[in-house]
């Protein structure tokens, strides 16, 4: 039996920053990965300076649709993009757009979505937690659509019209950038002679910022550089020299070998803690 993994993701390059070693290490062990995208990441910033030019600017959607496929490649994964418009990242009192995915009314939004996992058939299913990891309007917007087209889509009274039923029988939300991950990596430097960046953001890490309530780790540590491959394809949103690109890949390997989820929901017995998103399916009929 061939298992399947469907990652719901908010915008392109989002796929390759959570969860990318775990999605690569599957699609080699032969598990069918498909990716969905809700936007096109049209209204997106041009994050690395090198590709900040007017050329670009003019041109983000299908640069950033051509930057996808070339990640989908070196991870080796599908991929469907659902259609929806970018929202956009609005200042405090500025409205969303019109026509935007954060505005899409949840059937609408869901129902691509529904038609996918009725035609994919996944059997595990990730997205971000309720927060969407951090407050963007569309992120919190696909940690709604996923859970609304995972309760729907076995159910044949709903959404008509989008295929055969199909339950998937877990629901995972992405587990990245805890506190602890920042502290095991600023921790890992330091502890090594080395300068670590890290410090200003675990002192502005909130004091009241709950916990992710991690369930499952998947040892992936072989596959960062898979994973470092496809943020890089991200051209216009990875500058290679910043941020996530910084950090020395051997010590992250050494105090972080996994990457984290929390199991929100499952149809099958899943004792936890998990190393495996398809725990408890082993002789699960096709």
């Amino acid at each position: 039996m061939t298992f399947r993994l469907l990652s719901v993701h908010a915008h392109p390059d989002d796929e390759s920053s959570k969860g990318a070693a775990t999605l690569a290490r599957y699609a080699a062990e032969g598990v069918d990965v498909m990716v969905a995208t809700c936007t096109g990441g049209e209204r997106g910033d041009v994050l690395n300076p090198a590709m900040d030019r007017p050329d670009v600017r003019a041109d983000l959607p299908a640069i950033r649709r051509a930057e996808m496929e070339a990640a989908r490649a070196i991870l080796g994964v599908r991929h469907r993009f659902l259609g929806f418009t970018d929202s956009g990242l609005p200042g405090e009192g500025e409205p969303l757009p019109d026509g935007c995915f954060a505005v899409t009314p949840l059937a609408d939004a869901a129902r691509p979505l529904v038609e996918l996992m009725r035609g994919f058939r996944p059997h595990v299913v990730v997205t971000y937690d309720e927060t969407g990891g951090y407050p963007h309007p569309d992120h919190v917007k696909t940690h709604e659509v996923t859970v609304e087209a995972f309760d729907a889509s076995g159910d044949p009274a709903r959404y008509p019209g989008t295929g055969r039923p199909w339950r998937p029988l877990k629901l995972y939300y992405q587990g990245a950038f805890s506190r602890r991950w920042f502290q095991a990596l600023h921790d890992g430097m330091t502890g090594r002679g080395l300068a670590s960046g890290i410090g200003p953001i675990l002192e502005g890490w909130p004091s009241d910022a709950p916990e992710l309530g991690i369930t499952t780790r998947v040892r992936c540590a072989e596959y960062f550089a898979v994973r470092d491959r496809a943020l890089l394809a991200h051209a216009t949103q990875i500058d290679p020299g910043a941020g996530f690109m910084k950090h020395p890949r051997d010590v992250e390997r050494d105090v972080w070998p996994t990457e984290d989820y929390r199991l929100a929901r499952s149809h099958v017995a899943a004792p936890t803690p998990e190393t495996d998103l398809f725990a408890g399916l082993t002789g699960i009929a096709d």
